[in-house]
């Protein structure tokens, strides 16, 4: 077949995955093997960091390269307003079929009215698939509101219904926004329900050193997480044979990538909306025209680069209103003016925001207001500071440690800026209490070593 001249484009999305699932960020159960290899084959960004850590405002930002802020989708249970551009809008306009299956979550309901579907053609998908459907039991809805069940354990169904679109659309441009429920939890009953036989495989694994130190949910529910994860990744190597059979694998884009990820209760009551690396560090790769041997990026990338990124791939003009950048600039080598951190904003369980570079984290939090209707505050305290190249897994917080108020003066300063680039208000930042000196009665880290390390970022 003549190589189309625009690329199809898939958004292969999960929903609450760790980065730290897969082997090629060193898990040794063998989960990820087809992630694995599109990640070494094609381009693996190290370190992608979700920028809103819970479904629907993550969601937001993916659909439109906008903060949840911006969008107003700062919390779940938030329609993505009407006038908002979709990643649909966008390559609809350039003449592609747009299709959306799956979880939405952008809604406010079962069925998604088609006015709150984004601009995609093609539906198959429903708001809160946690409610519609149950592990072997997937109910979505058609174009028409009409409710469908497919047959199969639900990641299954649903790369089902996606190879049958990719089949009838061989022969035009098509944009897939492929979105599944796993690995989340099943809410009505608060467990990971993983197809029959993969639970038992996983009894005893391997655990993340957070999970084993924190405890948690993690005994009772990452057997059947990990299962979860494997069916997963299962269904990404049958979708890539489906393109490789119909000769659509060197002319498609595939992102992977997922909202947020899972602390199974060790931060908080239940499983994100926290700054820790296990709520907001996720698995993210893509292969396919322009990211083909990209190699591995180590720059902080955010969920809200990854729209521009598919469009600027895709030779669509970027968005002037967009406020994520396309990473093709960082796989071609140009690494100039690239954000040393990444900005996060957390919401329903708290109003916080933190910053995170390759060797800090830094998080704030607004004591009066309240996560689920309070989208800002004008005054945070510190909560947060924690040093990732001595403590990867975020175990001592280091914050109002005499030995690294260098560093947390200087994390303000740069939150504080992240936050207004986003469009809030600068903020005053109350500083923690002092406590007079680090862990173990450890060394003063200089500014000077704050500053050397930040430029190795």
């Amino acid at each position: 077949m003549q190589s189309k001249k625009k690329p199809n484009v898939i958004v292969f999305f999960t929903d609450q995955q760790r980065w730290d699932t897969t082997g090629t960020h060193g898990n040794p159960l063998g989960l990820t093997p087809n992630f694995d290899r599109m990640a070494k084959t094609g381009t693996h960004v190290n370190h992608s960091i979700t920028c809103q850590p819970v479904c629907g405002p993550a969601r937001s930002c993916l659909q439109t390269g906008l903060y949840a802020t911006t969008t107003g989708c700062y919390r779940n249970e938030i329609p993505l307003p009407e006038s908002t551009k979709t990643l649909a809008h966008y390559f609809k306009s350039e003449g592609y079929r747009t299709a959306y299956i799956g979880k939405w979550h952008l809604g406010g309901e079962d069925p998604v009215p088609e006015h709150r579907r984004g601009g995609y053609e093609f539906w198959l998908g429903a708001d809160t698939l946690e409610y519609t459907s149950d592990a072997y039991d997937t109910v979505v809805y058609d174009n028409h509101c009409n409710p469908v069940k497919l047959p199969g354990y639900r990641v299954d169904a649903l790369t089902d219904a996606a190879i049958r679109y990719i089949n009838e659309k061989q022969n035009e441009n098509f944009f897939l926004f492929l979105s599944f429920l796993e690995p989340h939890h099943q809410n009505h009953h608060d467990n990971y329900p993983a197809p029959d036989g993969y639970q038992e495989r996983y009894i005893g694994g391997w655990i993340p050193p957070d999970l084993a130190a924190l405890g948690g949910s993690t005994h009772h529910h990452i057997s059947g997480y990990y299962g979860m994860v494997k069916r997963i990744d299962e269904a990404l190597g049958r979708l890539r044979d489906a393109l490789k059979s119909l000769s659509l694998d060197q002319e498609t884009i595939i992102l992977f990538t997922s909202d947020h990820g899972n602390h199974f209760k060790t931060r908080n009551d239940e499983y994100k909306r926290s700054c820790h690396d296990s709520s907001v560090r996720v698995p993210t790769a893509l292969y396919g025209p322009g990211f083909n041997g990209g190699g591995e990026i180590q720059e902080l990338v955010s969920l809200i680069d990854l729209p521009p990124t598919l469009l600027d791939a895709a030779g669509i003009p970027i968005a002037e209103d967009m406020q994520g950048r396309s990473i093709l600039p960082l796989i071609n080598g140009h690494k100039e003016d690239w954000p040393e951190e990444a900005f996060i904003q957390i919401s329903e369980s708290q109003v916080s925001r933190a910053i995170r570079t390759k060797r800090w984290k830094y998080a704030v939090t607004a004591p009066d207001k309240d996560g689920w209707n309070d989208s800002y505050s004008e005054h945070y305290v510190e909560e947060y500071l924690y040093d990732l190249e001595a403590d990867p897994y975020e175990l001592v917080n280091l914050i109002g440690f005499q030995s690294h108020l260098a560093i947390a003066d200087a994390m303000r300063e740069r939150l504080i800026k992240r936050m207004a680039e986003a469009g809030e208000i600068e903020p005053i930042i109350e500083k923690a209490p002092v406590k007079p000196a680090g862990p173990n009665g450890q060394r003063r880290v200089s500014i000077d070593e704050y500053r050397q390390k930040v430029k190795l970022v």
